[in-house]
């Protein structure tokens, strides 16, 4: 039997009918197609469980970053406190730290720009690389 692809061996001219043919093409093609399936469900499980330990890892580190920065406020405020009046001094850090929240936001959102549509790139350039070859496989 001649399975796409493969050269006929030498010395044998066999022709193979066209249904044979088509028969094999549709069982390649479908087992070409799980395959892909498979890799890509395997690199994008992957990247979940990757993703899913820096955000618990981002997500801690944002909690205890929060307790020092509410020490350092309060440090910011005492320490202003002794030259202008309390509420002066709160209003002087709240100001300058809602300004820095914006432009961390801002930042964040063109990090998180950049990291969108999360496609499994090595299925994607995988399945590119086979239409190629179907394509040049035909032209012969």
């Amino acid at each position: 039997m001649t399975v796409l692809g493969e050269p006929v061996p030498s010395g044998k001219s066999q022709e193979v009918p066209a249904g044979e043919l088509v028969k094999q093409l549709s069982e390649q093609v479908s087992r070409l197609v799980r395959n892909e399936l498979k890799l890509a469900t395997v690199e994008m499980s992957g990247k979940a469980k990757t993703a899913g330990k820096g955000a618990g890892l981002f997500g801690g580190g944002g909690i205890l970053a929060l307790y020092g920065g509410g020490c350092l406020v309060a440090c910011a405020v005492i320490a202003l406190a002794g030259v202008l009046r309390p509420w002066l001094a709160a209003l002087i850090v709240g100001a300058a730290l809602t300004v820095c929240a914006g432009i961390a936001a801002l930042a964040g959102r063109g990090e998180f720009k950049k990291a969108t549509p999360p496609i499994p790139s090595q299925a994607a350039d995988s399945v590119k690389a086979d239409v190629e070859q179907i394509k040049e496989s035909a032209h012969r």
